[in-house]
C-alpha cells in the first residue's frame, strides 16, 4: 500500500488544499491530512477545529478507492512519516518562491529520512495565488473569500468573526 501524508496547517482549509488531496488519490492507496500543531503560531482555528473542518469538507469530494484520513502531529514530520509508514510526504507549489523553501525543507527532509520521498504537485492555476494566510487577511478585512474556500470554511469564518 501507497501511503502518502499531506501536512498543513490548514487554517483555514482552501479549495486549492482540497484540490492537491483530490489529485493525490490518484497517485496513494492512502493520503493522511495531517494538521500540523504548532505551539509559536496563534491560529484562527484550534487543532480540533480544523481536523472537523477537513473532514467534513473531504466528505464532499470524491476519494475513489483512495482512502484518506485526518490527523494531526508535533514535532518532526519525518518521525511522525515513519510512525505511519509513509512512503511519501506531498506538498503543493504554487510559485517559485514556494519551490526554493519547500526545496530546502525536502532535501533536510531527505538527510533525516531517505526512505521517504517528497513529491511536489503543482496548484492549479486558479488556486496559485490562494493562501489560508491570503484567506484569512482578506476576510478579515471584509473581503469575500466565495470560491477560494468550501462554504463551510466560509460559515465557520463568519462565526470566527462574529459576522451575520
Amino acid at each position: 500500500m501507497r501511503r502518502a501524508i499531506y501536512p498543513g496547517s490548514f487554517d483555514p482549509v482552501t479549495n486549492g488544499h482540497l484540490d492537491i488531496i483530490g489529485r493525490c488519490r490518484k497517485l496513494f492507496d492512502e493520503i493522511v491530512v495531517a494538521v500540523v500543531v504548532n505551539p509559536e503560531k496563534r491560529p484562527l482555528f484550534s487543532v480540533e477545529e480544523r481536523q472537523a473542518t477537513l473532514r467534513e469538507a473531504l466528505g464532499e469530494i470524491e476519494t475513489g478507492s483512495c482512502r484518506v484520513v485526518v490527523d494531526s502531529f508535533e514535532g518532526l514530520l519525518m518521525e511522525y512519516a515513519v510512525s505511519q509508514k509513509a512512503d511519501a510526504i506531498v506538498r503543493g507549489i504554487r510559485a517559485i518562491s514556494d519551490y526554493e523553501y519547500e526545496l530546502q525543507m525536502a532535501l533536510m527532509n531527505r538527510r533525516l529520512e531517505p526512505r521517504v520521498e517528497t513529491v511536489f504537485l503543482m496548484s492549479a492555476e486558479a488556486y496559485s495565488y490562494v493562501s489560508s494566510r491570503l484567506v484569512k487577511e482578506v476576510y478579515a478585512l471584509g473581503g469575500s473569500v466565495a470560491g477560494l474556500v468550501p462554504a463551510l470554511v466560509e460559515a465557520r469564518m463568519r462565526e470566527k468573526f462574529g459576522r451575520a
